[in-house]
Parts: C-alpha cells; sequence; structure tokens
C-alpha cells in the first residue's frame, strides 16, 4: 500500500499532473477497499495500510483542482465507502449474519464458518499483497507501454484496466470509427497516437504489448500479426471466430514466444481459484454433471448498442471493418451491433459460452468435450440478427487423469423475465458446488438404509423380505446421536474485488518476468472450439465430434 503514502510524501518535490494523481488516487483506493474487505479486527496490518491511505487521500483530494466534476464524485464516493468499511465514517454494511465473508468484516457463525472465512479471506489478501509487493519494486524506467485496437466498449474496459497495473502507460488507439479515437483522447489525452490502421500501431517500436478487442472475424489476424511484429497480446475472447483460425494462432505463440493471454478474466479470479481447490479437495466428491447459465433480459444485454448518428462513410473505414466478411454496402448497425451477425461475431456461443468453458476448465481442468451438440433459436430480438436469443447445448465430457467422466449442460436466454443472472452448479456423489459470485457447497447425507417397496408383494413373502431387510440393517432407536447435520458451505470475495483487474496484472505481471499465463492460446482455444462447435451444431443441425487433445474437428 506505500504508493499513494509514497506519492504524497513527494508531491511538494515534483510536479505531476492531475491526471496521473486520480489515476494513481483511484488504484490505491480500490485496492485498500479490497485490503479492508479482508482485514479481521482493529489491528489488522491490512486495516493499518488501509487506514494510511484513506488518511492522506483525505488530504490530498481538495488539493486536486483540475479534476471534472464526475472524477471528483467519483474519488469522493470511493473515500466515502473506503471509510465506511473501515468504520471511519457511517454507513450502512448489508451484513448478513450467516455470510462468512463480506463487506468490511468477517462474522464468525460458528469456528467453521470462521475458517472458511480466514482461508478466502487469507487468499484474496495474500494476492493483494503480493500484487502490492510487486508494485513497490516497479521503477519508473520500467514502464510497460500498450496499444488498444478496437475501442468500443469492451476495448474502453480494458485500456481501463490495464493503466491500473502500476508501471503501465496506454501510448496509442486504434479503430476504425473516427468517433472513437476523438474519444480516446478526450479520456486518456492529447498525446495518444491514434490510427485507423492498427498496422501503423504494430510497426512502432515504443509499443510493448497491445489489446486486441475488435470484432471476432479480426481476432486472429491482428493477433498473429501482432506476436510476429514481437508484441505481446492480450487479445478479447473467443480467441477466434473460426474452429480453423485456432492452430494458426497457437503455432504463432510457439514460434514467437510472444506472451499472449485470452481476455476471460474467470482463470485469473480468486472465486474460482477457491472453487478449484474445493474441487480438488473433494468436496463434492466425484463430479458426473455440471450445468452452467447466462441469463439476461434487457436491451442493452442482448447486444442492442447505440449507434451514433454522425456514422458516415467518411468517419468509418467500413472496407477495413469488413475484413475477410463479404463485402456488403455501409449499414453502421453491422458494425455498431456487430455480435448480432454471423459474418463478425460467434453469437452467444462466442460471447458467452466461452467464459462458461474457461471457467468450468479452470475449476475442473478439463480441456473439452468429445462431443457437441446445440439447438435454440431467435425467439425475441428480430432484429435482423442472424443468431439465435436462446441458445443451449450438451457436452460429453470423457474421464482422464484430472476427472471422471461427466455431462455440461449450458443454456443462455436473452429473453429471462426474472432478469440477469450467471453461474455454475457442479454435481457430485456427495454435494453440489454453485459458483457465481462466490462459492457455495451444498451438501445433504446420504441415507443409512435404502429402504423397500413390498406393498404389493403376497403377506408371506413380505414377511420373508423384512426378516432379511431388518438382520442387515437393524432397526435403530431415534436419538441425538444419530441426527446428521446438513452441511452448507458458503465464501463471498471481497466487496468491490474485480477478476477484469486480477486478469489484467496477470498479464502484465507475465510481460515483465516473460513467465507463461494460464489463459495461453492452447487453453483459449480449448475453451473457444467446443464454444464454436456449438454454432457448428445448431446451424448445421449435427453432431459434432471432436478431440481436445488434438483441438481438431473429427466429424
Amino acid at each position: 500500500m506505500g504508493s499513494i503514502v509514497d506519492f504524497c510524501k513527494l508531491a511538494e518535490l515534483r510536479a505531476r499532473t492531475d491526471r496521473d494523481l486520480v489515476r494513481i488516487l483511484t488504484a490505491d483506493l480500490d485496492r485498500s477497499l479490497a485490503l479492508a474487505n479482508v482485514a479481521a479486527g482493529k489491528h489488522s496490518v491490512f486495516r493499518a495500510e488501509a487506514e494510511a491511505v484513506y488518511k492522506r487521500a483525505q488530504t490530498l483530494l481538495p488539493k486536486l483542482s483540475g479534476l471534472t466534476t464526475e472524477q471528483r464524485t467519483e474519488l469522493e464516493a470511493k473515500l466515502k465507502e473506503l471509510g465506511m468499511a473501515l468504520d471511519l465514517v457511517p454507513g450502512t454494511m448489508d451484513l448478513e449474519p450467516e455470510t462468512p465473508v463480506l463487506r468490511g468484516r468477517i462474522t464468525m457463525s460458528t469456528r467453521r464458518h470462521f475458517l472458511q472465512a480466514s482461508t478466502f479471506a487469507g487468499l484474496a489478501a495474500s494476492a493483494l499483497a503480493a500484487q502490492d509487493d510487486a508494485d513497490k519494486k516497479i521503477s519508473p524506467n520500467d514502464r510497460i507501454r500498450v496499444a488498444l485496437i478496437g475501442a468500443g466498449g469492451m476495448g474502453t474496459g480494458d485500456a481501463e484496466a490495464s493503466q491500473k497495473v502500476p508501471g503501465v502507460e496506454l501510448v496509442a488507439v486504434s479503430d476504425i470509427y473516427e468517433g472513437r479515437l476523438t474519444r480516446a483522447k478526450e479520456r486518456w489525452g492529447n498525446q495518444l497516437f491514434t490510427t485507423r490502421d492498427y498496422r501503423e500501431v504494430l510497426a512502432r517500436s515504443d509499443i510493448d504489448a497491445v489489446l486486441i478487442a475488435t470484432p471476432d472475424h479480426w481476432h486472429a489476424k491482428i493477433a498473429t500479426d501482432a506476436m510476429n511484429a514481437g508484441k505481446d497480446v492480450y487479445c478479447e475472447k473467443p480467441m477466434v471466430q473460426h474452429v480453423d483460425d485456432g492452430a494458426g494462432v497457437v503455432a504463432t505463440q510457439k514460434k514467437t514466444g510472444r506472451i499472449m493471454q485470452v481476455g476471460s478474466q474467470r482463470v485469473s479470479s480468486i472465486v474460482y481459484k477457491k472453487a478449484q481447490e474445493l474441487m480438488n479437495a473433494g468436496a463434492i466428491g466425484e463430479l458426473n454433471m455440471v450445468e452452467a447459465w447466462w441469463d439476461r433480459n434487457d436491451a442493452i444485454g442482448a447486444w442492442e448498442y447505440s449507434i451514433p448518428p454522425d456514422a458516415s462513410p467518411q468517419n468509418i473505414d467500413w472496407d477495413r471493418f469488413l475484413g475477410r466478411a463479404p463485402k456488403v454496402p455501409f449499414e453502421p448497425v453491422r458494425l455498431f451491433r456487430w455480435r448480432n451477425y454471423r459474418d463478425y461475431g460467434t453469437g452467444v456461443a462466442g460471447d458467452l459460452f466461452v467464459h462458461l468453458f474457461s471457467g468450468m476448465h479452470f475449476i475442473t481442468g478439463a480441456i473439452g468435450p468429445t462431443r457437441v451438440f446445440a439447438t435454440g433459436g431467435l425467439r425475441f430480438w428480430k432484429d435482423g440478427r442472424d443468431v439465435p436469443d436462446v441458445f443451449m447445448g450438451l457436452y460429453d465430457y470423457p474421464a482422464t487423469d484430472r476427472h471422471p467422466a461427466f455431462n455440461l449442460a449450458l443454456r443462455v436466454n436473452f429473453v429471462s423475465g426474472a432478469g440477469e443472472s450467471s453461474g455454475f452448479r457442479f454435481v457430485g456423489t456427495e454435494g453440489i458446488m454453485t459458483v457465481d459470485g462466490g462459492v457455495s457447497i451444498a451438501k445433504t447425507p446420504r441415507e443409512t438404509e435404502p429402504g423397500y417397496t413390498i406393498d404389493t408383494f403376497p403377506k408371506a413373502v413380505q414377511e420373508e423380505f423384512l426378516a432379511a431387510y431388518q438382520k442387515k440393517y437393524p432397526p435403530q432407536t431415534p436419538n441425538a446421536d444419530s441426527m446428521r447435520p446438513m452441511q452448507d458451505e458458503k465464501f463471498h470475495a471481497p466487496h468491490g474485488y474485480s477478476d477484469h483487474q486480477d486478469h489484467h496484472r496477470n498479464f502484465i505481471a507475465a510481460v515483465r518476468s516473460r513467465k507463461p499465463v494460464v489463459e495461453d492460446p492452447v487453453f483459449g482455444f480449448r475453451a473457444a472450439g467446443p464454444a464454436l462447435l456449438s454454432n457448428v451444431s445448431y446451424f448445421e443441425q449435427r453432431l459434432c465430434i471432436w478431440d481436445p487433445e488434438t483441438m481438431t474437428l473429427k466429424s
């Protein structure tokens, strides 16, 4: 937590722009809030560090004269939230007695719950402390210069998250819509190099890594070009648009030795790490089935994104957007709502199924199914799109040395009347693990005897059956000792925790250390492959046979 304190000590000795101050202050308040949420007790070292940031931020915030109203409001809200978490200002903490890890403090309903809470809080705190230690070692000369290719909503989020990692500088932005280049300079400063041609970005020697957040049909081409140009790559999911694209990206990464991380952030989540640990420890017995879903019920969630009224052939490089896609006349809706079209996107499968595959593979150690079948339809959003808004998939996973054979069922519904929700249910012989914003384990004790259904047997046969049954299962007189507990374990991440931020931290750490990432092109393709085959199954109305080892379509 030393970065904000150190900065304040040096504030009078050197000039800094308000933009740099806002970036540092925002990052430190976010990390301090996470620490406060895992700080149990008044004398926790994490609490002391968080309090130090709170006090210095109180002093520094009034001195920032160049803030916009939006920036000041956001920082004041973060400061107040941190104060509430530390009980330094009045506020409502929304505590729930049965939840082991919550905002600002840990409840201890039982010793078992306390141990669970301490373990999960320790996991979060260790990650945060380790990140802080790494931050302190970064010198001003050890900056990582990144460029953004594709400055839409997801790309903007990636650029923001990347810049929150200490030592990262955004130096260039590429997008085919001029309005987004203008907005990039409004957001991040006029010093940015901007261009409609991503190749001009790759040609720059001052760029270490690129963030690729273009429509899906450009992912493989730009990622390959970037690695061949000596750049490390963070590429949004799915890694490729078509199964045939995958092998080339994997081969290029191996040939060039560049760092490439696919952007499905659950792989970096402490929630999914805890689920992985519980799975490996046998918390639910032997896995036999996994269910996962992602439901929505709003226009933005169904990709009805806004179209700028100034969109025209003059400020949009239409031919560059089309790339390898079929040539069609200028039509802004196809650019700004590209997920709705197979020519540029991958539909529900590439946008959301791939997240579910990534998370599930990380937790179980699976590398992919052997059989893929999908069905669904266009039920509500009949706006000219050519992909379904209700989609379901069934997948067979064979036994490996990491897990037994199991079945996977995925579902996405963009017309869910109950609103948005997503999660997993890992079903085992001894319990069920649910993963959403946290992790919970539910167990029901197995029966001590199987019971019987003999009422339709002749009386003499019933008596014979009962005699044998009671000999095998002697009648027991119920007592207190015979009562078996129902188990319900819950693990919650600290308030404000962001797996997206952790994913970018992990990427930048790998760029610095040159150590491999978890979600490399092989992992990314093994998640994208069955997702993309779901589209093949749906549109071609057939079963797909996949080899997850070789990552090839067999039939």
